[in-house]
């Protein structure tokens, strides 16, 4: 089995990784891949803007929308408070349905705040931060025992859930080639450092048309999250269980990809 487990300090360096582990491989694709970023709220400005070049001239979108998608940054930067950004991205929502076609089953974001639960929908990120605020003020924080996967948001707003966001529902997606291809997030809390983590897995990852702006928008996630809940962000995991070089891009990639390239970190 083809795989990869790349760690990088910034986000430009970790995707050009990755990439290069996939170019080697005469399939261009890995499973369960591993990609650790030290700071995911770095990244190298050049990279990004020949990657987005890239991505026009494919059809695609470009990093920035894609990173929306997990989290609306510049609509959080104008919010006063979590609610205010839950209700104004509320009432934007059916027109980002609208405008982009990748929108129209829903965004990751929509998902984390207005979670679909069997009986009511549920903001899992207000859980989450009011989850770590109280943790963060207790002589013994938990710091990795959120892990249930399983529980429905909607009818168990307690301790076991409020760490931990799953994104798929069941029974409503059922798409084998379509949204969401974000399974779960994960949130471990370093009270020492006060440092706040994210794992998100993936159940597949196209490098070039998502990954990079994916890897943004979780970084945003992350110093969104850790910021109202007074901790510091920290590193970024991303799993895969599939990864792969979109085919018609490979050769437009290889000179990005070169070993000549600038970027923040070596």
């Amino acid at each position: 089995m083809e795989t990869f487990n790349v760690q990088a300090p910034d986000v430009s360096t970790a995707w050009v990784r990755a990439c290069r582990a996939l170019l080697e491989n005469r399939s261009h694709r890995a499973f369960h891949t591993v990609v650790r970023i030290v700071d995911p709220q770095r990244d190298d400005p050049g990279v990004r803007a020949e990657l987005d070049r890239i991505l026009t001239v494919k059809g695609m979108q470009p990093v920035r929308t894609v990173a929306n998608t997990i989290f609306p940054a510049a609509l959080a930067a104008n919010a006063t408070t979590h609610d205010e950004l839950v209700e104004r991205y509320k009432s934007l929502y059916p027109a980002l349905k609208r405008l982009h076609t990748g929108n129209r089953l829903g965004t990751y974001f929509h998902r984390l705040i207005d979670y679909p639960g069997k009986d009511k929908s549920v903001d899992q990120l207000a859980g989450i931060i009011r989850q770590l605020l109280l943790q963060g003020h207790t002589s013994n924080p938990k710091s990795a025992c959120y892990e249930a996967n399983l529980v429905d948001p909607a009818a168990d707003d307690v301790e076991p859930y409020s760490s931990s966001m799953p994104i798929r529902v069941p029974g409503r997606d059922n798409g084998i080639m379509q949204f969401p291809c974000l399974s779960h997030c994960s949130f471990q809390l370093d009270n020492r450092a006060r440092q706040l983590h994210l794992t998100a897995l993936y159940r597949s990852h196209y490098m070039v048309e998502k990954a990079y702006g994916n890897y943004v928008g979780l970084g945003n996630l992350l110093a969104y999250v850790a910021r109202q809940s007074d901790l510091k962000p920290g590193m970024l995991t991303v799993i895969a269980g599939y990864a792969q070089l979109d085919g018609n891009a490979i050769g437009m990639l290889r000179p990005l990809l070169s070993e000549s390239v600038p970027m923040l970190a070596a």
